[in-house]
């Protein structure tokens, strides 16, 4: 009785780690539309910026709460009172550059908003409106950014946004499927860029 085949995946997600599988099965390289997911995953970027995925990922639920369910309306309205409780609380990274940027990426985001209509549209324009397909083999084929990514970095500071330099900036990118950057071999390549959660013009 011949075996069946192993699933293929990406060759980032650790092996038994059910939480990091699970977001590259369901979740990475999905294109996302919804402006308060868009704002999730600049928030979670940004922290993460210096450290692993895993360490960020694992401290989701707690940045979900500490950051009002990452309504960003409400996150702009932070104040002394807010970054004293963020930190301390250590279910989260607690650096106060990251939890200030974060604050004042939501002040900018909403700007964003009035201009555009929703942050989603702007985002999306960087790419034409439809996922970046790579050719990639293996983890030493990914870039540590494209050409996009520097130029959305470069519109996002001029715009007074912070710690979404390049490198953070592609890891959203790919994060919210403006980029599909599963290998060939992976079995979510086909059908991540198929998928998306619906555009909302609320967020």
């Amino acid at each position: 009785m011949q075996k069946k085949s192993a699933i293929k995946r990406c060759p980032w997600p650790t092996v038994g780690d059910k939480l990091y599988l699970a977001y590259h099965d369901k979740e990475w390289g999905v294109p996302v539309h919804n402006d308060r997911k868009i704002y999730e995953f600049l928030v979670l970027e940004a922290f993460q910026a210096g450290l692993s995925w895993r360490t960020v990922l694992y401290k989701r639920e707690n940045f979900r709460k500490a950051f009002a369910g990452f309504d960003y309306r409400r996150v702009a309205r932070f104040g002394r009172r807010e970054i004293a409780r963020l930190l301390k609380n250590a279910g989260i990274i607690r650096n106060r550059q990251k939890i200030e940027a974060a604050i004042n990426n939501a002040k900018r985001f909403l700007e964003v908003r009035r201009e555009y209509g929703t942050f989603d549209k702007y985002m999306w324009s960087w790419v034409n409106d439809k996922p970046i397909i790579h050719k990639l083999r293996s983890v030493k084929d990914y870039p540590p950014y494209t050409e996009e990514a520097v130029a959305w970095a470069k519109d996002l500071k001029s715009r007074g946004f912070k710690f979404l330099g390049p490198t953070v900036l592609y890891a959203h990118m790919q994060a919210v499927g403006m980029v599909n950057d599963h290998i060939i071999d992976c079995f979510r390549r086909n059908d991540s860029s198929k998928l998306s959660l619906p555009r909302s013009r609320r967020g």
